[in-house]
């Protein structure tokens, strides 16, 4: 009789005795937790992986590609992996001039099965060196798409615990703004029949030189990575500066992004067993408008193959090294990675250019010429026209801790990359163009105004206002995470 009020009892009882006992150990647990809070690691890695193209592939970069006959310098893809213990990131950047975003997704998805990593966390760029092959090749792109892929696999493989931190200095001796006002009007012919206001690359030391166009950047951001004991993992650098070239004709070469790499390593890189090689990695800043000549100077020098391209590498891998000693590192950061797509329209031809074709069309070879290459931007037009009306953008923002990275793919003009930095709501920011995908010159309103090859149609291809539609979007998008 007394078996059921006996069952009953127990029942009642023991979920009772469970919750004390769980109260107390949760108590005790925030007790601990108080006195000593859970200590959290950071986790990165680095890896190079050689990609360099097969002789025979077509050297771009200029308005006439020719094959690639002889290595002078290997390219690769570089990347840095980085775990907050929440969120894994990869920032990957490779020696080429740019790369469709076709490729890029490829080795995405190779990746995705490979690690953990999200496809969204992945920064992915080009150095933008003239002196590589198309990345779209039927030869080349399964070479470089497997590249990319291995070298995320690898840095996430050497995941391991680091610190981090930032710097930046300036090195304005070798930046120059490529646009010049001109009083010569014939220095400024266009090839649509029409005269701009500015020219790219004007005789150096002429004359009728009035002033640049735009302004430079001269900041070169530098991102440390190194063990807990020290050794340093990677070296992220970022500067404005289009390539520097100089290179012999038909060579491959990953231009002064690669010997920086080089020198960095050489400063910083120790040979420790316990820890993979040290990886240094120079990433294109907002260089669409700027070069290195200094188009005042009336010295005429001209440099050896491979030697200016040197002097440059040193000098900033010598300025890394001098901000490199200020970088306090930290243990632990957070990290987000932020992705957005948005619509640009495609640049069309109006009736009044598709007549100057037409006519363009007629002509022979031994009828005076507007331009050089008027005939070059007829078929590039007709391209656009009969491509696409509209583009999916990819831009992206890396946070880590109190710095941003940006991701635009563009040949990106200096004063938006400036602009970024100064409205953007973190203590530190620097832009990696040509990020995710290679869509040719990011011109501001204004400077479309001027004219210049960089804001020709073909050259450019999307809406006059995109740079304000991609300046407003990036920066809301920090703002969301700030």
């Amino acid at each position: 009789m007394n078996t059921r009020p006996q069952k009953k009892w127990m029942i009642t009882i023991r979920p009772l005795g469970i919750s004390c006992v769980l109260l107390t150990f949760i108590c005790i647990q925030k007790s601990i937790a108080e006195d000593k809070p859970l200590k959290r690691v950071l986790l990165a890695g680095a890896a190079a992986i050689e990609i360099t193209p097969p002789l025979g592939e077509m050297v771009v970069g200029g308005f006439v590609p020719f094959p690639a006959n002889q290595i002078h310098d290997p390219l690769f893809a570089k990347c840095i992996a980085l775990d907050d213990g929440e969120n894994r990131i990869a920032i990957v950047i490779c020696d080429n001039l740019g790369i469709r975003r076709e490729e890029f997704d490829k080795a995405r998805r190779i990746i995705a099965e490979r690690t953990e990593i999200l496809t969204a966390n992945i920064l992915m760029a080009a150095t933008h060196t003239h002196s590589a092959t198309r990345g779209q090749t039927e030869k080349y792109s399964p070479i470089l798409i497997e590249g990319i892929a291995q070298a995320v696999q690898k840095a996430v493989d050497q995941l391991e615990p680091a610190r981090i931190g930032w710097s930046s200095i300036d090195e304005p001796s070798e930046v120059f703004n490529r646009r010049w006002f001109l009083e010569d009007e014939t220095l400024r012919h266009n090839p649509f029949g029409g005269v701009d206001q500015v020219r790219m690359n004007p005789p150096r030391g002429h004359l009728s030189l009035v002033e640049p166009a735009g302004p430079i950047d001269p900041e070169i951001s530098v991102l440390s990575i190194q063990a807990i004991d020290g050794t340093q993992l990677a070296l992220l650098g970022n500067y404005s500066l289009h390539y520097v070239g100089g290179v012999t004709r038909g060579e491959i070469s990953a231009d002064y992004f690669g010997l920086f790499a080089e020198k960095i390593t050489k400063k910083l890189g120790q040979s420790k067993a316990s820890h993979p090689p040290m990886v240094g990695i120079l990433s294109n800043g907002t260089s669409g408008d700027i070069n290195n000549i200094n188009f005042r100077a009336r010295d005429g020098r001209r440099w050896a193959p491979y030697e200016k391209m040197e002097q440059v590498a040193d000098l900033i891998a010598n300025r890394v090294e001098e901000a490199h000693r200020k970088i306090e590192h930290q243990d632990w950061i957070p990290i987000r990675s932020i992705h957005r797509e948005i619509p640009l329209k495609v640049r069309k031809s109006d009736p009044s250019l598709r007549d100057y074709h037409r006519e363009l069309s007629k002509k022979d070879e031994t009828d005076p010429v507007h331009h050089r290459y008027e005939k070059i931007y007829a078929d590039r037009v007709r391209n656009l026209d009969l491509g696409p009306n509209q583009y999916e953008i990819p831009l992206q923002c890396l946070c880590l801790g109190d710095l941003a990275i940006l991701g635009i793919p563009f040949e990106t003009f200096a004063e938006i990359g400036l602009e970024l930095k100064a409205k953007s709501p973190f203590k530190k920011t620097f832009t990696i163009e040509l990020a995710n995908d290679s869509r040719g010159y990011l011109p501001t309103p204004r400077q479309h105004r001027l004219g210049g090859y960089e804001t020709w149609m073909g050259t450019n291809r999307v809406e006059k206002n995109a740079s304000e539609k991609i300046t407003a979007t990036l920066l809301e998008m920090l703002r969301s995470v700030k």
